[in-house]
C-alpha cells in the first residue's frame, strides 16, 4: 500500500516542508540557476503570479536591494519570504491601467519578467495548447512593453502546433532564447519553458533588409552603419559605399549585417 506522502510527489512534498506556497517554486529555481533570470538588485515582474510561490523565490533571488511585483487577478497574500520587498497589483496584466501601475510600482524600470501562468484547463489537448500560447504571447507583449534593454523573460507554454512560431516572436525581441523543461515539471505534463535573454530595443532584427552608408571602419575591418543611431557592423565593405545589407545577428546595443548581392 503506498502511504499519503509517497502518493506526493517530491517537489510536492519539499514545498511544504520548505514552505513554499506551491511546487511551481522549483521551476523558478532551476531556471534562475540555468539561466541566471533574477540578479540581486533587480526588479521582477511576476505575471499571474496567485499563489505567489513564484513571488517567494524572485524576492530571494532580487535581495534587499531589489523588488518584486506580482499581477494577477486573484488576491495574493502577503509574501514574507526573502529580503526584496514585494507589491502585489490586482488586474489585467494586458490593460494600459494595469501596466501604468506596475511601471509605477517598478519605479520605471523593469529587469525580469516572469510568467507561469496556464489556461483553464478542457481537457482537449489542442484547445489547451492554443490558450496557453495565447497566455504566452500576452505575457510576451507585456514584457516587450515593460522591459529596458538587456532585460530577461520566462514563460510556460503547453507544447503543440503553435509553440515553434511562438519561440521565433522570443527569439526576434532577444540576443538569447531557449526552450527548456526543468526537473521540476512533472513528467506527464506537456508544459515547457520559452526563456529570452537581454531585451533588445534598437530599431532592427535578425534578416531585416536595410540600405546603410558605411560611414567607417571598426577595429577588426568590418564597415560601420548607422540605423537611426543603432551600429550596424558590414563585412566586406570600405568606407563611403552605399550597400544593401541583411541583419544577421543583433545584440542589446550593435548588431551584424552582411551585403546583398544584386
Amino acid at each position: 500500500m503506498v502511504s499519503a506522502m509517497a502518493g506526493k510527489d517530491e517537489y510536492y512534498n519539499r514545498a511544504k516542508q520548505q514552505g513554499y506556497r506551491a511546487r511551481s517554486a522549483y521551476k523558478l529555481k532551476q531556471l534562475d540557476r540555468e539561466f541566471d533570470l533574477i540578479g540581486h538588485g533587480d526588479t521582477v515582474v511576476d505575471l499571474g503570479a496567485a499563489p505567489g510561490g513564484w513571488l517567494q523565490v524572485a524576492a530571494e533571488e532580487a535581495g534587499r536591494h531589489g523588488r518584486v511585483i506580482g499581477v494577477d487577478f486573484q488576491r495574493i497574500d502577503a509574501v514574507e519570504r526573502g529580503d526584496a520587498p514585494v507589491e502585489t497589483i490586482r488586474g489585467d496584466m494586458t490593460e494600459d491601467e494595469t501596466k501604468a501601475a506596475i511601471a509605477e510600482a517598478a519605479d520605471g524600470r523593469v529587469d525580469t519578467v516572469i510568467s507561469d501562468m496556464a489556461p483553464n484547463m478542457t481537457g482537449e489537448y489542442n484547445l489547451d495548447h492554443a490558450r496557453s500560447v495565447h497566455l504566452a504571447r500576452q505575457a510576451l507583449e507585456t514584457a516587450t512593453d515593460l522591459l529596458g534593454e538587456g532585460g530577461n523573460f520566462a514563460v510556460k507554454v503547453f507544447q503543440g502546433q503553435d509553440l515553434d512560431g511562438f519561440e521565433d516572436d522570443v527569439a526576434r525581441e532577444f540576443a538569447f532564447s531557449r526552450r527548456t523543461s526543468p526537473d521540476a515539471s512533472r513528467e506527464s505534463s506537456s508544459e515547457v519553458y520559452v526563456v529570452g535573454k537581454n531585451r533588445l530595443t534598437g530599431p532592427v532584427r535578425v534578416g531585416d533588409v536595410r540600405d546603410v552608408e558605411i560611414t567607417g571602419v571598426g577595429e577588426e575591418g568590418d564597415g560601420i552603419a548607422k540605423v537611426e543611431g543603432f551600429t550596424l557592423f558590414v563585412a566586406g565593405v570600405e568606407e563611403g559605399d552605399e550597400v544593401r545589407v541583411e541583419v544577421t545577428d543583433v545584440k542589446p546595443r550593435f548588431g551584424f549585417a552582411e551585403p546583398i548581392e544584386e
